[in-house]
C-alpha cells in the first residue's frame, strides 16, 4: 500500500479517532498524541490493513485500549491531573450563548458516564456508528450496548431536565 492509497483510507476517520481520544483524555494535546500515534502505528502496518475489513472499525478500537493504556500508565497520576482540572478555554461571548451552554453542559454530562456509557454514547451518538460495528469495537454483546446506550442517554436526560427545570445540576 503506497501512501495515496493510505492516506485514502485513513483520512475519512481522522477526526473521529481524535475525537474518541479527547473524550477519553480530555486535554487536546494528549488526544493529538494518541491521533498522532495512532497513525504512526497504522503507517507502519500498512501492508496489513488490508486484512480488515473495517479499518476504521480497527482504528477506533486501537484508539480506545491506546487511551486506556495512556490512563493506566505511569503517567496517568499526570493525566489524572490533567483530565481533573482541564477546562476548555471558552471566550466571554461563548458564555453568554445559551446554546453554547446546553453543549457544554451534555459534554460534562458525557465525561462523568462510567467509562464504557461514555465511549458507548461517544460512537453511537456522536461518530454515528452503528451497533454492530460498536459490539466489536467495546467486544460486547449487542443487548449490552443498547442497555449501556440506554441508561447513558437517561441518565444524561434526567440531568438535564433537573437542571432547566431548576436552573441548577
Amino acid at each position: 500500500m503506497n501512501q495515496s492509497d493510505f492516506l485514502k483510507v485513513v483520512i475519512p476517520f481522522k477526526d473521529k479517532v481524535f475525537r474518541l481520544a479527547k473524550r477519553l483524555l480530555v486535554s487536546t494535546e494528549e488526544a493529538e498524541d494518541a491521533t498522532q500515534e495512532l497513525f504512526f502505528k497504522l503507517w507502519k502496518n500498512k501492508e496489513k490493513l488490508s486484512e480488515y475489513n473495517n479499518v476504521e472499525a480497527f482504528a477506533m478500537t486501537m484508539t480506545k485500549n491506546y487511551c486506556y493504556d495512556r490512563l493506566k500508565s505511569k503517567q496517568a497520576s499526570n493525566l489524572t491531573l490533567v483530565h481533573n482540572n482541564y477546562k476548555e478555554k471558552e471566550t466571554s461571548l461563548d458564555k453568554k450563548i445559551e446554546q453554547e451552554d446546553s453543549v457544554n453542559q451534555v459534554h460534562k454530562l458525557i465525561e462523568n458516564l462510567p467509562e464504557q456509557q461514555k465511549i458507548i454514547i461517544q460512537l453511537r451518538d456522536i461518530e454515528q456508528y452503528d451497533f454492530d460495528e460498536i459490539c466489536k469495537m467495546v467486544d460486547m454483546k449487542p443487548t449490552a450496548v443498547r442497555v449501556a446506550l440506554s441508561r447513558a442517554r437517561k441518565t444524561i436526560r434526567e440531568a438535564l431536565i433537573k437542571k432547566h427545570n431548576y436552573g441548577v445540576s
